[in-house]
């Protein structure tokens, strides 16, 4: 008789190309369980919006395993007590999941399961997911690995699971969990099936003029391919999503009027699914980039905690409320909707580091909060390179006049979330305090943008030019640039291509 084997749902919400899942059926009869752990939706950096997604994401789950004979088991509390009861209710000796690079809460727990696995002689099998290597030595050659695990087949879920009667408990609600949001308003279900509908139009509709409309937030909404979320919680794999990139681009006719366009296209979104997968090894490597400066001359760069101005200004920058309408446009439409694009995230969080010169930690949990694609990987690695705190990357000081300028040139996005400014012209959409007989509700900017802008990039690049500067950023491209193009960190100032 097979041995019962426990697999542990994290962030792989799906049956299909799931290796964990395949892997453990063929050894016995599985008993599929998400553990529900209230001290984790605790974390100041978790929210309403994150829980809604995985309660759509565990229910499409649930449906998927059913469909195969056993329905998804729900535990609530520690996941030491879970884990403990069920391998002893069910004497099992194999537990099975897939390595996780999340925040620092999850990665101490992990540690801690560990050590209670080999107290308990269970035999945890841990397989990587997504090209993201534990373990890793060095860069180089990741690339090359990333691309070979990318281009192997998926792994088909069991065609029939073995049912095994077993209790779950009922998700809690989000009230009880102390998670409210007065400003949310979900613009989708989260899930398998939700993500294979944005997959497919993406890849047949929506993302053919994603090349040019992917910096602004008026075409982003439609253009950009949505699916960040769907990979956060593993509702879609990473390798399926490039393979169906590269089915679509062999699919390609050489009569189709935009087969150019669709070629940029998927040349593109490769690359930033490989670029996803670079930035989580980065946190992967190096778990302390969630809260602490990847170079540390940069450690007392910005004062911490806020003092009563920098509290003010902080306040501001989280409602949409700094007098500088793009800025505020896309902080308020965040809010609603849980997702802006690239550009502008770059553009909110160099805003906060440079012209309103707070340190990093405050505003990047502030957007943890509100990303619903929130994956700590990417996340923190982000903010801190549009803070200039890498000591490896370009510094970018986004002018944000220059941005709404460019990206919302008669300011139909700003005036879609800023009513205040709905009378005030097009000349002066992006400096309405030119023109405040139309726009009296709307509050002056909060700093000086130019005077900010320079003194900022003066704070920084007097730090660059610190002796020992240029050998502890060698130190840190060693370990966390990417190999694709390799450079020698010679110029710092002058290194665009580091976080590829």
């Amino acid at each position: 008789m097979h041995e019962h084997q426990l697999v542990w749902f994290k962030r792989d919400l799906r049956v299909e190309d799931n290796a964990v899942l395949s892997a453990a059926a063929a050894k016995g009869p599985i008993l599929p369980i998400y553990i529900l752990e209230r001290d984790l939706w605790n974390q100041p950096d978790l929210s309403l919006r994150h829980y809604l997604f995985l309660k759509d994401s565990l229910e499409d789950l649930d449906a998927n395993l059913s469909r195969l004979g056993q329905p998804l088991i729900i535990k609530i509390g520690d996941a030491l007590s879970v884990l403990t009861s069920m391998i002893t209710k069910y004497s099992i000796k194999h537990l099975w999941s897939h390595e996780e690079t999340w925040n620092n809460w999850t990665y101490c727990r992990d540690k801690r399961v560990r050590h209670w696995a080999k107290q308990k002689e269970v035999f945890w099998h841990e397989l990587s997911q997504n090209g993201v290597v534990r373990g890793l030595k060095n860069r180089n050659g990741w690339s090359k690995r990333w691309s070979e695990k990318m281009n192997t087949p998926i792994c088909y879920p069991p065609s029939k699971l073995t049912h095994i009667p077993e209790e779950s408990d009922s998700l809690p609600s989000p009230e009880s969990l102390n998670l409210r949001d007065n400003y949310y308003e979900k613009p989708f279900a989260g899930g398998r099936s939700t993500g294979l509908r944005f997959l497919n139009s993406f890849l047949t509709s929506r993302g053919v003029n994603y090349c040019y409309e992917m910096s602004s937030p008026l075409t982003a909404m439609t253009s950009c391919s949505r699916l960040s979320p769907f990979l956060s919680f593993g509702c879609l794999s990473m390798r399926e999503t490039l393979q169906s990139v590269n089915r679509h681009k062999l699919a390609l006719q050489q009569s189709n009027e935009d087969r150019k366009k669709w070629t940029s296209t998927f040349r593109a979104f490769s690359a930033r699914l490989r670029w996803h997968c670079h930035f989580i090894q980065k946190l992967e490597d190096e778990p302390s980039i969630e809260y602490a400066n990847m170079h540390p001359a940069y450690d007392k760069l910005r004062a911490a905690p806020f003092n009563k101005l920098s509290e003010k200004w902080f306040n501001a920058w989280q409602k949409g409320t700094t007098g500088f309408p793009m800025i505020d446009a896309c902080m308020r439409s965040l809010h609603r909707n849980g997702w802006i694009n690239f550009r502008m995230r770059a553009m909110l969080m160099s805003f906060s580091s440079y012209h309103l010169w707070l340190d990093w930690k405050r505003p990047s949990i502030t957007l943890a909060k509100l990303f619903t694609d929130y994956e700590p990987g990417i996340h923190y690695s982000q903010c801190q390179m549009q803070s200039g705190t890498t000591g490896i990357n370009s510094i970018r000081i986004y002018n944000p006049i220059k941005q709404g300028i460019d990206h919302d040139p008669r300011g139909i996005f700003i005036r879609r979330w800023i009513p205040e400014l709905a009378n005030c012209s097009d000349k002066h959409i992006h400096t309405p305090w030119l023109e405040k007989i139309n726009c009296p509700q709307y509050p002056p900017p909060i700093v000086e943008e130019k005077d900010a802008r320079r003194e900022a990039s003066k704070k920084i690049y007097e730090i660059k030019k610190m002796a020992d500067h240029k050998k502890v950023a060698n130190a840190i491209f060693k370990k966390h640039g990417s190999r694709k193009k390799r450079v020698t960190v010679k110029n710092t100032e002058r290194q665009r291509k580091l976080s590829l």
